[in-house]
């Protein structure tokens, strides 16, 4: 299988994956407290724009990140594939926790172990990397801009919806666990 292939695979793969968390993985309102604030919507609206600029500057733009250099699409496939392992293997690690929307369930407890242990978001960091992945895969500097920028701006913001969800009920303990465990990055963010 060519680079190319596999590329197309395991992003066509990652599309389906989010189709599926979007439409099966949303808390009720019957079985939680939904506190989103329309940030799904914002974060697909901006994701699939950004994510379809990025693309088509590559197609249309030279590349010039490194030339246009081959090794870039490895890059981008390593990036791709780290992004896809941890987005899963949180979403998987919080089982019947995760939602698709901003909500906290009845019996819900906060996870600290796992990828959890190390950072609060560890689904955002894989989607970062998944961004990342794609505006490298562009091999254009500004593909890469307009892919990962605005996508990570909606994902702060999701973020700053959740952990105000979070917060509002688990209260101490949330807090607690913030001031010992970075959002996204471990030891840096």
């Amino acid at each position: 299988m060519t680079i190319l292939k596999l590329w197309s695979v395991l992003y066509w793969t990652w599309v389906a994956s989010e189709l599926v968390i979007l439409l099966g993985m949303r808390t009720r309102r019957s079985s939680g407290t939904v506190r989103d604030r329309g940030s799904l919507l914002v974060l697909w609206i901006v994701i699939f724009s950004s994510i379809t600029a990025g693309i088509w500057i590559g197609e249309v733009a030279p590349h010039t990140i490194f030339n246009g250099a081959h090794w870039v699409r490895y890059a981008a496939l390593a990036l791709l594939v780290s992004g896809l392992v941890v987005r899963w293997t949180a979403i998987v690690q919080l089982g019947k926790s995760f939602s698709a929307n901003v909500a906290v369930a009845v019996d819900q407890t906060i996870l600290k172990t796992g990828l959890f242990r190390y950072v609060r978001h560890p689904s955002y960091s894989g989607l970062m990397l998944v961004f990342a992945a794609v505006g490298l895969h562009s091999r254009n500097w500004w593909g890469l801009i307009a892919t990962v920028v605005p996508s990570v701006a909606a994902l702060l913001y999701r973020i700053h919806v959740e952990e105000q969800a979070l917060s509002d009920v688990f209260g101490q303990e949330y807090r607690e666990y913030s001031s010992t465990t970075k959002r996204l990055l471990p030891g840096l963010y």
